[in-house]
């Protein structure tokens, strides 16, 4: 057996039941449809001990989060577990039970922080421009001014179609070419005046939103910072979760997901219990035997999680980085899917 985990200098833990080898499962778990293997219930039991027992995270945990095990064998036969969370925990990525990060994007002096910082900073930049109260007022007349432009002009518009109808009828009973000629001088002469109306009112709203023009210029800048910065920003965070799969190949989230319909990796990419351990593993010399992911607190309000359940890893998030790392293991075949996991 595998000593306990404070004899190690990596988070390896003393399974709490003895391990006969022949009840090893013969092929890795599929993480999208899958039983709990007996020795994944029995390590998801001592987490779970592990994270009632502590005090300090009792309120965090109650909001609910996903945790992971597991099932390892080192170079030597031995069999212990591994355990993860997904996130962070305690506004940490390091916690002594646990495996640590694929990448720790809250180092104080990351390059993370310090632009997430920049960004936060851009972002109040917008917010007070937005409740700036010259620009609420100058956008208050500016859109007064444009509804009572859409009214008269509107007005204008069906008067002057009113007095053509009128005109057509009349020039339908004449002949008289003085009579004729007045009519169309009364044409040209209702032409002009909505003319001048659409110009005087295009001068007037012209003028308004000169008025706001530089603010919004200014908030249109703001904003357009902001989404290149935080697309950067982005894309610098995944290329740093370099990702191992069991074959030994390497490759970074972006690579991951350039294959994938959107094409980017989401939000929180990588920060799952599951791609955690699998790093872990096999960074660490340690063959992967079975995994499971429990939840663990209130459930969430979008979809249904009961505390101690065992959970899929989501395929739109972990689909593709699992997909990839499980590349070079014997993964039972998915259910739900006609193809193999892993071709």
């Amino acid at each position: 057996m595998i000593p306990p985990s404070d004899d190690l200098p990596w988070p390896l833990h003393r399974l709490p039941v003895e391990v006969d080898p022949a009840t090893l499962p013969e092929r890795f778990t599929c993480p999208f449809c899958y039983r709990p293997h007996p020795l994944c219930v029995a390590a998801s039991a001592s987490v779970q001990a592990y994270i009632a027992s502590r005090a300090e995270w009792r309120d965090e945990l109650a909001a609910g989060k996903m945790f992971g095990v597991l099932i390892v064998r080192d170079r030597g036969g031995a069999v212990g577990f591994l355990a993860a969370f997904s996130g962070n925990l305690a506004a940490s990525n390091h916690h002594a039970y646990f495996v640590p990060p694929v990448y720790d994007m809250l180092q104080p002096d990351g390059f993370f922080l310090r632009e997430d910082r920049a960004i936060s900073e851009l972002n109040d930049a917008v917010a007070a421009l937005e409740q700036d109260a010259r620009l609420l007022e100058a956008r208050r007349e500016l859109h007064r001014l444009e509804q009572e432009s859409q009214s008269e002009l509107s007005e204008a518009h069906a008067a002057e179609v009113r007095a053509h109808e009128e005109r057509e009828r009349l020039r339908a009973q004449t002949t008289d070419a003085a009579e004729l000629a007045a009519l169309t001088h009364a044409s040209q002469h209702e032409h002009a005046l909505l003319h001048q109306l659409k110009r005087q009112w295009a001068e007037r709203l012209a003028e308004a939103s000169a008025a706001v023009a530089p603010q919004l210029e200014e908030l249109r800048r703001l904003k357009v910072e902001r989404h290149s910065r935080s697309a950067e920003l982005q894309q610098r965070l995944f290329a740093q979760f370099r990702m191992r799969n069991a074959r030994g190949e390497v490759r970074d989230l972006n690579e991951i997901f350039a294959a994938t319909p959107h094409r980017v990796p989401p939000a929180g990419a990588g920060e799952c219990a599951a791609p955690k351990l699998l790093q872990y593993a096999f960074t660490s010399g340690l063959h992967p035997v079975a995994m499971a992911e429990f939840w663990w607190g209130a459930s969430l309000r979008s979809e249904e999680r009961l505390q101690g359940e065992y959970y899929p890893a989501c395929s739109s998030k972990c689909g593709p980085i699992l997909r990839f790392m499980l590349q070079g293991l014997d993964v039972e075949p998915n259910p739900l899917e006609k193809a193999p996991l892993i071709p």
